[in-house]
Parts: C-alpha cells; sequence; structure tokens
C-alpha cells in the first residue's frame, strides 16, 4: 500500500451528455457539481483524477442479456426518448455514457486492484441498480455495479464480493443479478412501501445464494437511528462472516433529508459515518 492513500475519481465529460429531458431529477447537474465540488475540496490534493473506459460486450454480457444490449443500441441510436422497457429516459448520446459508465466502475476495481489508488469513487451517469439482466428501470440502462463486481471476479480472480446500497430505493437489479450466487453478498437499506416495490425482509436470496441478500426496508421518516444501525449491527456481522475480497457501495445520496423524490431523512454525517463503516469493513476482511 501507499504511503500517501490516494482515492481515484472516475470522471468525464460525457456523463454531461446523458439527457434525460428538462426536469428531470437525474439531470447533468448532478455531476456537474460533484466535480466542482471535488475540484476544489480541501482533500483535493489526494484525489486521483481517472477517465473511464467504455465496457465491452463482455464486460456486458456478464451480467445482461444480449438481447436486452442490442434493444438499448437499437433504442437510443434510433433516437427514442425512453427505453422500450418502461420508464429509463435516454437522449442521443445516452449509449455512450451507459457504456462507459459501466466501464468506469470497472476501471475503479482495475485501480484498486493495482494498487495505484487505495479506492475509488464514481462520478457516473447512468446510475444503475434498478437495471435488471433483461430490463432498464428507474433511471438505469446498465447495472454499474453488478458488472463491476463480474469483472473483479473474471479478470482478477477475486471471490467473494459485498455490495452495500444505501439508496433510498431497493437495487432491485443488483438483486437479481445476484440472487442465487452466494459469491456476491447484497445489502440494501431502502424505504417501503416505495419504487420499484421489492426489497422486502424476506428476500434473502435462493438456492446457493439463500442468506447473501439482506434487505432492510424502512418506512418514509427513517433517518440514522434505523438506517445506521441496520449496517453497524446486522449487516456489519453478516458481512463479517462472508469475509469478501471486495467491497462495493451503490451510493444513492437520495436517502437525505430534503431529496424531492424520497422520506429518508439521512445527514451528510451520516452518509460519511456509512463510508467509514464500509471503509474499516475493507481493511478489516478485503486488504483495504
Amino acid at each position: 500500500p501507499q504511503h500517501d492513500p490516494r482515492t481515484g475519481i472516475i470522471h468525464s465529460d460525457l456523463f454531461l451528455e446523458h439527457d434525460t429531458g428538462y426536469g428531470h431529477p437525474e439531470s447533468p447537474l448532478r455531476y456537474k457539481v460533484i466535480v466542482e465540488t471535488l475540484r476544489s475540496a480541501a482533500f483535493a490534493d489526494r484525489l486521483e483524477w481517472l477517465a473511464p473506459r467504455p465496457a465491452d460486450r463482455d464486460d456486458l454480457l456478464r451480467c445482461h442479456f444480449g438481447a436486452y444490449v442490442e434493444l438499448v443500441r437499437r433504442d437510443i441510436l434510433g433516437g427514442a426518448q425512453f427505453l422500450n422497457t418502461g420508464d429509463t429516459s435516454v437522449g442521443p448520446r445516452s449509449w455512450d455514457a451507459a457504456v462507459y459508465a459501466a466501464g468506469g466502475a470497472c476501471v475503479a476495481v482495475d485501480s484498486v486492484v493495482a494498487r495505484t489508488v487505495q479506492n475509488a469513487f464514481c462520478v457516473v451517469r447512468p446510475p444503475g441498480h434498478h437495471a435488471t439482466p433483461g430490463r432498464g428501470m428507474g433511471f438505469c440502462v446498465f447495472n454499474n455495479a453488478a458488472i463491476a463486481a463480474r469483472h473483479a471476479q473474471q479478470r482478477h480472480g477475486i471471490g467473494k464480493v459485498l455490495i452495500a446500497d444505501w439508496d433510498v430505493h431497493h437495487g432491485n437489479g443488483t438483486q437479481d443479478a445476484f440472487y442465487e450466487d452466494d459469491s456476491v453478498f447484497f445489502f440494501s437499506t431502502h424505504q417501503w412501501p416505495w419504487y420499484p416495490g421489492t426489497g422486502a425482509r424476506d428476500e434473502t436470496g435462493y438456492g446457493r445464494g439463500l442468506g447473501t441478500t439482506m434487505n432492510r426496508p424502512f418506512p418514509a421518516g427513517a433517518g440514522r437511528q434505523e438506517i445506521f444501525s441496520a449496517f453497524a449491527d446486522e449487516f456489519l456481522d453478516a458481512a463479517r462472516q462472508f469475509k469478501p475480497e471486495l467491497v462495493l457501495i451503490s451510493a444513492g445520496f437520495d436517502s437525505r433529508h430534503g431529496d424531492p423524490l424520497g422520506g429518508f431523512q439521512l445527514e451528510d454525517e451520516d452518509f460519511a459515518d456509512l463510508t467509514r463503516l464500509l471503509l474499516d469493513l475493507a481493511d478489516a476482511c478485503a486488504e483495504g
């Protein structure tokens, strides 16, 4: 490990060109504000700015059906404003943005495994956790976190991967990808009942994957007491028993108080504490 631990920031102005349409909550401004804030942050000198690469067909097919990948390409390049699978807004550059978002997550894994950075944060659009193997949903086209997990396993020989998801919505696509797989542990806190309607406590995996999915749904109004406790108590015990070799976060910040699409009450400090908890877990189980 380096003496000067650096955090990789995966970014590209291409992500500004994923046009979701006027007034859409998942807007290019999200990317712009995050990048500008990081560049002027007190810790800016400890950031390593990294360019994404496009995910190739093999990357995408590790988590998505070939027919779905072709549908996405056909819809977007044909000028569609929504994917045929439902409610996902797209624009003329959304194919490029989506493959670079997924590929960017793979670059993050490569950089962390190679130890060129200690850890990494992906400032990418579109997001991914609602994208199932065969369907785009919500704001999501390809499942960036799931693709990163499979990339780690198949390119780097990592065995067990943990994905923690603190978005206000349940990561149904990530759950679907690994529901019968005991090599990936998926943990989600989320508002319930809420979009997309999945993520009950009794959804715990199936077959070989039984016990490696953990859902903690909470009603609107839940905040630090409920969510941090779920992470610090039940989740941490299960995660230590699982012994992940890589820790990934689906870091949706719509569980923050004041978000227009959610009813959770987390504060900025709560996200910092959740991040520290997962960094400590990675240090304890996954060599950081």
